[in-house]
């Protein structure tokens, strides 16, 4: 399937970064998705992602929180995510989200949101904090932790995806998240794929696994087509 690509232009606290956005082909209009980078950048794999979900016939979008820098090599990418200020990061969040709702082949206010590593820390909060987010699929979401009263803001149905082995984002974060979403009595599943590492998803890198990958991308789906 072919589909339309372009970068647009984000302005965020005053200052403009950039964004791909991908729609499928045909008229639509379609559901919105807003994808979430690692602590790479926007670089290649999440526009990647972004056009397989317009293959699937979702509008993407995927902001670039670090305003045009792009990591290749792990100290760089965590002096980035280091550099990274929450709130801004979320603000510019909020205003693709906001794009995706003004944008005439999108077909509902409420827009899925996927992040992955850093992008899926984002997730959560974004779920909690920002306008439109119908659901939420953090993949390995680390980040600043969230209060009980934090989460219980949650009002969407969340997919925490998570891989048994990673050494950072611990299936004791991913059991500890869950209890807190149980807690706040969120709609939510939390899926800890055995033998799966950190960044699992991330077909270029050697941690990929494609089995697990491959499953936690049809139940993305499954919840973006039921929730949007």
């Amino acid at each position: 399937m072919s589909n339309s690509s372009e970068m647009v232009t984000l302005e965020v606290n005053g200052k403009s970064t950039s964004a791909y956005l991908v729609l499928p082909e045909g008229s639509g209009p379609w559901p919105g998705v807003v994808v979430i980078q690692e602590w790479w950048g926007l670089e290649e794999h999440i526009k990647d992602v972004a056009r397989r979900f317009a293959d699937e016939g979702f509008v993407a979008i995927a902001p670039d929180l670090y305003y045009g820098q792009i990591a290749t090599e792990p100290d760089e990418a965590k002096k980035l995510r280091m550099a990274l200020e929450w709130d801004k990061a979320l603000t510019a969040i909020q205003v693709a989200i906001d794009v995706l709702v003004a944008h005439d082949s999108v077909s509902s206010d409420n827009m899925g949101v996927i992040g992955f590593c850093m992008g899926g820390g984002l997730t959560w909060h974004a779920a909690a904090k920002l306008n439109h987010v119908g659901a939420a699929a953090p993949f390995y979401g680390g980040g600043p932790e969230m209060t009980d009263e934090e989460v219980g803001q949650i009002s969407v149905p969340v997919l925490a995806i998570f891989g048994e082995l990673d050494q950072g984002v611990s299936p004791e974060v991913a059991n500890r998240r869950a209890a807190q979403m149980d807690k706040a009595g969120i709609k939510h599943e939390t899926i800890i794929y055995p033998e799966a590492q950190h960044a699992f998803f991330n077909d270029t890198r050697a941690a990929h696994h494609p089995e697990a990958a491959a499953d936690a991308w049809q139940r993305v789906k499954k919840l973006f087509k039921e929730a949007l």
